[in-house]
């Protein structure tokens, strides 16, 4: 056996993924024999090799595998070799070049990066926080003895909380004047249920302006008045619209639009039944009160509600048609009523509907109208549901029912959605929500703040908010959407000491 071959035997006989150290003759490779890999144009004729750290035999899963990898559980437990997976390997990299963009374009617009302390004093922002012990510093609180009428001092433990966002601080920062843009890349901690698109602990693009625009009443200032951003804030939307742009540009190499588009609260919830939609597929729900007959329609007008459909017609029944039998009876339709068009009852289907007879009994109630308005014809399924004429909370019943119909049409290959990423801003939302299931642990009843109790109203209702009518108050408070997923929020704040006490006070009591 030659000395090659004598150093092949030796090698193969180390356990995969081990480390070792080669040396050789660098050699090309043919043009035919070239592959698509950092190495992949040369060869190398090993004359020597040490091995340097031996792997386990049998190692528990092997990352190079793609096709053979165990649990997620399993991966967790050894994360060590599943980040040698390239997709995770790929998303390390990945993010430290947005890092750099993000810190890159901001030091062009003028920001300031400054750290705000992760130890910090426990502040109600609607999310629970997680809660640090301190073992050097403590208060002390002073109890009558039950047995003198002396007072003894008596020890409590002080706790840190770690921040859910670097809210005052930043907000202190500005106030200053010290800074007047400043960002950071900022560690927040919440402690909440575990959702797909938030963690315990994560990262967030922090950043806060002086000065911006405060409604649509000084138009030189505000950039978007033109596509329904009647919001102030301009400037912010502008350096995070610059900012998306260039991470996509550079990262993905897709240029996106010099403008995204702008939706507010109410025309998302109507149209979609969800603040942060996804407009990648239509499938919209249609108001159908007002193609009610009497006196079903003046019914829902005096109790505040409005009925609404979402119809699953013969054009699309060829995406939609096997999503709605697969659904049929599941969770999601409970709080609705299904109704199946057939020849049948095409003029008379409304009176199926259980929503309808707690308003009205009067029969029979023609659908002429309502089919010719919403195209309803024999072969659709048509699901109903009421709501409040003001929207609340983050979806209604059919919004939900539209995403089930959409995962189940995509699961079943008969709805492909566009690669094309959907940006969409959505506005004007309530400033106030008693319909937030996540701040109810706090607020017991009393209203919340839907984003955070320094978010300004929109100009035109301050009066409202002093009149009481506060279900009606619009707040200058946007969230950026892609494809149905929130990946940022931000505000304007409120300014006015005395409206930042009247809020406190009177209305979060």
């Amino acid at each position: 056996m030659n000395h090659s071959n004598g150093i092949l035997a030796s090698m193969s006989q180390v356990p995969t993924e081990s480390t070792v150290l080669v040396e050789g003759i660098v050699h090309a490779r043919p043009e035919h024999q070239r592959r698509p890999i950092p190495s992949g144009d040369i060869e190398v004729e090993v004359t020597k090799f040490r091995l340097l750290n031996a792997a386990d035999s049998p190692l528990p899963f092997m990352s190079s595998h793609a096709g053979k990898l165990p649990s997620e559980e399993q991966r967790l437990r050894y994360r060590y070799l599943d980040l040698r997976r390239p997709e995770l390997s790929s998303n390390l990299r990945k993010r430290s070049e947005v890092a750099h963009i993000v810190r890159h374009v901001l030091h062009e617009e003028g920001f300031t990066e400054v750290e705000t302390p992760l130890l910090f004093k426990s502040t109600p922002e609607g999310a629970r926080e997680f809660l640090v012990p301190t073992r050097l510093a403590s208060t002390s609180s002073r109890l009558p003895d039950t047995e003198t009428t002396d007072l003894e001092s008596h020890p409590e433990p002080l706790f840190y909380a770690l921040p859910q966002s670097p809210q005052q601080a930043k907000q202190l920062l500005i106030a200053s004047g010290a800074v007047d843009k400043y960002y950071q890349l900022a560690r927040c901690f919440r402690d909440e249920d575990g959702r797909k698109d938030r963690q315990p602990e994560f990262t967030q693009i922090d950043l806060e302006m002086a000065f911006v625009s405060w409604g649509e009443d000084i138009p030189s200032l505000t950039t978007g008045t033109a596509d329904n951003w009647r919001i102030g804030g301009g400037e912010v939307r502008d350096i995070i619209e610059r900012l998306v742009r260039a991470v996509w540009s550079k990262v993905e190499g897709f240029e996106l639009p010099e403008r995204f588009k702008v939706m507010t609260y109410a025309e998302a919830m109507s149209r979609f039944g969800s603040d942060k939609p996804d407009t990648r597929f239509g499938l919209e729900i249609k108001n159908v009160t007002s193609h009610l007959p009497e006196p079903l329609r003046s019914s829902l007008i005096e109790h505040g509600e409005i009925l609404e459909a979402l119809i699953v017609d013969k054009a699309e029944h060829h995406i939609f048609g096997r999503a709605a039998k697969k659904i049929k009876g599941m969770e999601v339709e409970k709080r609705l009523d299904r109704i199946d068009i057939k020849d049948a009852n095409l003029e008379s289907w409304l009176e199926a509907s259980k929503a309808i007879h707690t308003l009205s009994e009067v029969t029979p109630l023609s659908t002429t109208e309502l089919n010719a308005a919403l195209g309803v014809i024999s072969g659709s399924t048509v699901w109903l549901a009421k709501r409040p004429r003001i929207a609340e909370g983050g979806s209604t019943p059919l919004g939900q029912l539209r995403l089930a119909l959409s995962e189940e049409a995509q699961c079943s290959g008969q709805l492909t959605l566009s690669p094309k990423p959907h940006f969409l801003w959505i506005t004007e939302f309530p400033l106030f929500t008693r319909a937030d299931e996540d701040k109810e642990f706090l607020a017991h009843g009393r209203w919340s703040s839907s984003h955070h109790p320094f978010t300004a109203p929109m100009r035109q209702d301050i009066e409202k908010l002093y009149e009481g009518r506060i279900s009606e108050v619009r707040g200058q408070h946007y969230d950026l959407v892609l494809n149905g997923v929130e990946i940022g929020g931000g505000s304007v704040r409120v300014h006015d000491a005395s409206m930042q006490e009247y809020i406190f006070s009177n209305v979060l009591q």
